[in-house]
């Protein structure tokens, strides 16, 4: 998998965290089986959000989210975190441990959660559906982006134009067109660019290779923009 891909994993797992309830609310949680549905009640209400929680422990790592309140931190890089899992995660990749492997291509992964995502691409599982339009996603955070071609929102803004992205990385590619940063460079030459498919386009005019071809007639061409241009002799 990719490193894109990689960072969709790590931006989908959720972070359960949880606020406080008053101590008259009775600290109990109710399990039932009703024809053979698992029914359990939560009564530990976060009194700034209305989420509900089952035990009292869910409900005090929830408000964090709201208080920001981060008390594990890290003893190598000084890194904190609301929940003490999400410590033990990023030191385990100080160490490079992965101990989560998935059965079918055998790739390893820091946490559970991580590989559960990961599964996804074998299953084909998508339980993240738009309440809009009905299409399902792998990832909740590729659902919140598609959810944002309904409402028209741009939270990523440009710091030097009025232009605004509804992803973090069309944001940071973007940027690199005021800093003149070409971080991507060419193997085979001095040459550098922007962006990787930029990097892509001049690699070909090292290998001659041509990936577009024609379907009206034999020719081929090395980028799609010519091929596009010679369509329009055929039509």
């Amino acid at each position: 998998m990719d490193e894109n891909v990689d960072i969709k994993i790590k931006e989908e797992i959720e972070v359960y965290e949880e606020p406080v309830l008053s101590q008259d609310v009775e600290v109990t949680v109710k399990e039932e089986w009703d024809q053979g549905t698992r029914i359990v009640e939560k009564p530990y209400q976060c009194n700034q959000c209305d989420k509900d929680f089952s035990c009292n422990s869910g409900l005090i790592q929830h408000q964090r989210i709201h208080t920001g309140e981060k008390p594990y931190q890290c003893n190598l890089c000084g890194k904190a975190f609301s929940q003490k899992g999400s410590l033990k995660t990023h030191q385990d990749a100080h160490t490079g441990k992965k101990p989560y492997q998935c059965n079918r291509c055998y790739k390893t992964f820091l946490s559970i959660n991580y590989l559960i995502i990961h599964q996804r691409i074998h299953t084909g599982e998508k339980p993240y559906q738009c309440n809009q339009c009905n299409r399902a996603f792998s990832w909740k955070s590729a659902l919140r982006t598609h959810a944002m071609t309904h409402s028209g929102e741009k939270p990523y803004q440009c710091s030097q134009c009025d232009k605004a992205f509804t992803q973090r990385g069309n944001l940071i590619e973007h940027l690199k067109k005021h800093t003149g940063e070409k971080p991507l460079h060419c193997d085979q030459c001095d040459k550098a660019f922007s962006h990787r498919s930029n990097l892509v386009k001049h690699h070909i005019t090292h290998t001659g290779e041509k990936p577009y071809q024609c379907n009206q007639c034999d020719k081929a061409f090395t980028q799609r923009d010519n091929l596009i241009e010679h369509l329009k002799k055929h039509t």
